[in-house]
């Protein structure tokens, strides 16, 4: 069948300031016996990583008890749904200092991304994003995708920096994903990393799924998606190397998540165990990661680009704190 209706309810003020309602949604006949999560996105157009947020929030109920969203639809159920009420229509405009355009043409925009700055708008996030500050540089871009997404074909995390491509055209949009998917463009990184990676040259080759007991990260776990990554030792100092790090696979969290499971988190990733004593010593608030390049064929033309992104300047400051004896 189609999709329900959803029936009238009472609004609210959800985290991060998105104004809830409350929506009855009717299980169909098409999507029992399905996860709570994947039917939730299903049915309300919304991006899986967002049903999951509503989930892990409370924020789905059957007879007004909370539902997990592993659990499977029962038929002739009606969920009860705590929903964010749609945005205004395109991101709202945001200026960013020190966000700069490393590339524009008719189909795609190119960003240099600076830290502290999620890709999107989300429900846990109220801070800057790249959508806004790119709507407040008047600079369109696809309304393809998720509404809270549109035109994002690869994000980097809030605490990452560097180089980020948003799609303008529907054409770029569908042709980029594609790209991504099948890991056809050249993503390049480089990462300081604690201790000393023996060998220096290596791939990490380890899956990689939510958190069994933390809901906002990521880790090694059996039955994750696949997940390699490639590294090369650029640097060693005495407490840390300065590691260039190629990905096959783009996952959440996925360079943090390697280098941390095999021992050699990245500096200042408290999260995913850093020493808090060196994240003080370089005055580091996020972590030493840093998209120096992305490479891929032009959307519409075909045509192999290639852009790079030089270090902020709280990276270089760490590097020059750790590099003296």
């Amino acid at each position: 069948g189609g999709r329900p209706r959803p029936g009238a309810g009472a609004s609210g003020w959800g985290p991060g300031g998105w104004c809830m309602s409350l929506r009855l949604l009717p299980v169909p006949e098409g999507l029992v016996g399905e996860r709570l999560d994947a039917a939730l996105a299903r049915m309300t157009g919304l991006s899986r990583s967002r049903a999951e947020e509503i989930c892990a929030r409370g924020g789905v109920r059957v007879d007004g008890r909370e539902v997990r969203k592993s659990e499977r639809l029962v038929a002739g159920t009606t969920l009860e749904v705590d929903l964010p009420d749609p945005r205004p229509a395109g991101p709202v405009a945001t200026p960013v200092g020190g966000m700069g355009l490393l590339y524009e043409d008719e189909d795609i925009v190119v960003v240099d991304k600076p830290p502290g700055v999620a890709a999107h708008p989300s429900m846990g996030w109220d801070g800057p994003d790249v959508l806004g500050a790119l709507a407040a540089m008047r600079v369109r871009v696809a309304t393809s995708g998720a509404a809270e997404r549109q035109g994002i074909v690869s994000r980097l995390d809030v605490g990452t920096s560097g180089v980020m491509i948003v799609a303008k055209g529907e054409r770029a949009y569908s042709v980029l994903k594609r790209s991504f998917r099948e890991h056809v463009p050249v993503k390049v990184y480089h990462a300081l990393v604690q201790g000393h990676l023996d060998p220096s040259s290596g791939t990490i080759d380890a899956p990689i799924g939510r958190h069994p007991g933390r809901q906002w990260r990521m880790a090694v776990v059996d039955g994750g998606r696949e997940s390699v990554t490639h590294y090369d030792v650029m640097e060693a100092m005495p407490l840390a190397n300065l590691v260039k790090v190629r990905l096959e696979t783009g996952r959440t969290h996925q360079i943090r998540v390697h280098f941390s499971a095999v021992g050699h988190p990245c500096v200042g990733d408290e999260s995913y165990g850093a020493d808090p004593a060196l994240s003080a010593r370089t005055g580091l608030r996020r972590q030493w990661l840093h998209a120096v390049e992305l490479s891929l064929p032009h959307p519409v033309t075909g045509e192999w680009m290639g852009f790079s992104s030089p270090y902020p300047a709280d990276l270089v400051r760490a590097l020059d704190a750790l590099r003296l004896p």
